[in-house]
């Protein structure tokens, strides 16, 4: 069997990640829990013979660490894109992220040594970890801080996430991003937001980002923005319902704009927050502003009503 016969039959593919504490194990066993085959620290190299092997008859999670015997950044990045690059391969890279001093706080409480610095302390492998992982935190579909969150919170956001679910609910993802640094991995609609007003060139307005209300109001204030949005939520609108009944899991829509610090943000916070209200599941990520360490890895706004959406 090829790996393009595997792409032909649909099967879902969740590859897990992230830094060590971060709760990447916790993560692997609760996807198990819910109806996935999990197979973690797979050596990278056996990735091929798992894909060319017999079809899996059901959705896989792929647990993948810098512990793996042949870890390296530029072979998971390139293992990434030959999974991707296959024709309507359902796969999605899951990054766990954690801030350090959590992590810090995880390695002592449990008195466990850092892989990568099992002579030294821990600090000191977490930072190397987080540089090897850096890249491929960026190529990540969907990112989640377990930072604040206990082995059940990791537990139960995954469940809402990846559990087969009788409504067949769509996930929609809406990130922001600088055209500077290309586009996300993973995007299945982009918008070009460089034709509004850009609050980068009024001084008072440049170190905010588009989350902020003065920098919200000036991008409102183009007399563009209103069509624009209402155009977009009236896209959305049409669209999501369809893909979801076509049995579509997961949805990721791009705003971009040139530094991606204010335009695209504003526009991002705008559908994702007339998305949940009408009822759909909904995460926000802000690409630079995470570079930049301005925003946790991801966040969710749901509106957990089904009238919302008159079900």
């Amino acid at each position: 069997m090829t790996a393009a016969t595997f792409s032909s039959k649909g099967n879902r593919l969740v590859l897990v990640t992230g830094p060590s504490g971060a709760g990447r194990t916790t993560a692997i066993r609760a996807l198990e829990d819910i109806g996935y085959e999990a197979i973690d620290n797979l050596p990278l190299s056996l990735l091929p013979r798992l894909l060319d092997g017999p079809a899996p008859t059901k959705p896989l999670a792929l647990g993948v660490d810098t512990r793996n015997r042949d870890f390296s950044t530029n072979a998971l990045i390139e293992a990434i894109d030959q999974i991707g690059g296959m024709a309507d391969t359902p796969m999605q890279v899951l990054y766990l992220d954690c801030r350090p001093e959590i992590l810090m706080r995880r390695f002592s409480e449990t008195r466990r040594r850092h892989p990568l610095a099992p002579a030294e302390n821990a600090e000191i492998g977490i930072a190397r970890e987080f540089d090897l992982l850096g890249p491929i935190k960026a190529r990540a579909d969907m990112l989640i801080d377990t930072s604040e969150m206990s082995p059940h919170d990791l537990r139960a956001e995954l469940d809402r996430w990846f559990a087969p679910s009788s409504t067949g609910q769509l996930a929609v993802s809406v990130q922001s991003f600088s055209y500077k640094r290309g586009l996300p991995r993973g995007l299945d609609i982009v918008l070009d937001c460089r034709f509004l007003r850009n609050p980068y060139w009024e001084e008072g307005l440049r170190i905010l980002d588009g989350r902020s209300p003065e920098v919200a109001d000036y991008v409102k204030q183009d007399g563009r923005f209103e069509a624009f949005r209402q155009k977009i939520i009236g896209l959305a609108e049409l669209l999501l319902p369809a893909y979801e009944a076509e049995g579509k899991a997961y949805l990721s829509i791009g705003f971009g704009c040139t530094g991606g610090q204010h335009r695209s943000v504003t526009m991002t916070e705008t559908l994702a927050q007339a998305l949940a209200d009408s009822g759909w599941q909904v995460s926000i990520r802000h690409r630079e502003l995470e570079r930049r360490g301005k925003t946790a890895s991801d966040r969710f706004i749901v509106v957990d009503n089904a009238q919302a959406r008159g079900e």
